[in-house]
């Protein structure tokens, strides 16, 4: 038994639901990791006994887990989730989509007083989770924490480190911050397309999605739903500040959103004026402007093909992966990502600062590296206290407002680059 901050028993510190998905087996593999759970005690669920105790006999191997518990449980059985939801201290999910398979799990949580966190990106689900539950959260002092992978701790907690930094040196938060994909080299699973492809089918039959898609300040308090960024960059632009040429970055229009709900749940620690945008840096002269040339309108295609029903089946059926597919091992091994974010700001004497902060990997950023990021938020969850007065008991969080600096350090000891100069 293992005890809850209010002192509650619970029979395990960390149940991992979906664990024999693709993205689930990569987590369950890193908690077994010598970097992983330790003498915590865990517990590997989803649907299929039979390939759980497969999962399990492959994890053997990795330690002492001859014993490791097997929870079986359905998406749609809101009595099986209470049951699994009632024996943790955090549920950490990796089944999505999330708005096809998340609510009942997230409600179970609140419900039962339980942490959760998982990896979606799905923008429009998480805002309704917001207006759902966040106050139901709060009251059961449940915290729940989206977007625990590379969408979008890079972004959230690399920004906070970057505010970090210029709090402390110059005793004045950044007034702006942006975000540059330096390079990376990954791949996409079954299970990323699918929930894409799932939120371009709900869109299209529901165009209040599409506002919520577009609108910078989608995810904040209610209330709070307005201030100065426009939408996501689409085009090519030359900047200044990394001296290169810049096109849109596809996780730009979850993870901006993200950052601006930390600022307003960390008490506008940033400040209400706070700028933030997120773009992929390219070279600079012609072959820069090239590329980003080129990039963008790619990504235009790609959206486009997406946001169409008949194209859209068509890319699923013969391009992108099926789900339970994913990238192979060397190419998960092998990948990596680099961000540098940018702050800048006037100190309390007026003078003017940049701050310089680095984000990366050397593994496969949305697979092998978020199986890192997802696990440590688990692991935060379950044995960290809150890191300051201003981070909130329960809520529907992001991973800067709910964990913050402790879930960097704990980062930096698995391994990544958090660097601030």
């Amino acid at each position: 038994m293992t005890e809850k901050g209010d002192g509650e028993s619970r029979e395990f510190d960390i149940v991992l639901w979906g664990a024999t998905g693709f993205a689930g087996n990569l987590v369950a593999e890193y908690l077994a990791g010598p970097d992983g759970a330790g003498d915590l005690d865990w517990a590997i669920a989803g649907r299929n006994r039979s390939k759980l105790k497969s999962l399990r006999d492959e994890l053997v191997e990795r330690g002492d887990l001859d014993e490791l518990p097997i929870i079986v449980g359905d998406a749609n059985n809101r009595e099986s989730l209470d049951s699994m939801a009632s024996r943790a201290r955090v549920v950490c999910s990796t089944v999505g989509p999330y708005a096809r398979y998340g609510t009942q799990l997230v409600e179970a949580c609140i419900d039962n007083g339980t942490d959760y966190c998982d990896l979606t990106g799905e923008v429009h689900w998480v805002r309704q989770m917001i207006d759902r539950f966040h106050e139901r959260a709060r009251e059961a002092n449940a915290r729940i924490v989206h977007c625990c992978g590379f969408d979008s701790i890079p972004s959230d907690l690399g920004t906070l480190m970057v505010q970090r930094k210029a709090q402390q040196e110059w005793g004045a938060s950044c007034k702006e911050a942006k975000f540059f994909l330096m390079g990376a080299s990954g791949g996409f699973s079954g299970g990323t397309v699918e929930s894409m492809a799932n939120l371009m089918s709900e869109a299209s039959e529901d165009p209040s999605i599409l506002e919520i898609l577009g609108d910078p300040y989608a995810l904040n308090p209610e209330g709070e739903r307005s201030g100065p960024d426009g939408g996501v960059q689409t085009g090519p632009r030359y900047d200044e500040d990394v001296e290169r040429w810049t096109g849109p970055f596809f996780m730009a229009p979850v993870n901006e959103k993200v950052v601006r709900r930390s600022n307003a749940l960390r008490d506008w620690d940033y400040g209400r004026d706070f700028h933030y945008s997120e773009s992929a840096a390219f070279a600079d002269g012609f072959t820069g402007a090239l590329s980003a040339g080129s990039f963008s309108a790619g990504s235009a295609l790609f959206n486009g093909a997406m946001a169409l029903g008949p194209t859209r089946r068509l890319l699923q059926k013969f391009v992108l992966p099926e789900p339970g597919e994913g990238p192979s091992r060397d190419a998960i091994e092998n990948g990596y990502f680099k961000v540098m974010i940018v702050g800048k700001g006037v100190s309390e004497k007026g003078h003017p600062f940049r701050i310089e902060g680095t984000v990366a990997a050397d593994r496969d950023p949305g697979y092998g590296a978020t199986a890192t990021m997802l696990g440590e938020s688990a692991l935060c969850l379950a044995l960290d206290g809150p890191e300051d007065s201003r981070i909130a008991d329960g809520g529907i969080l992001t991973p800067a407002s709910a964990m913050g600096m402790a879930l960097v350090e704990r980062l930096r000891g698995a391994g990544m680059t958090f660097d601030v100069t």
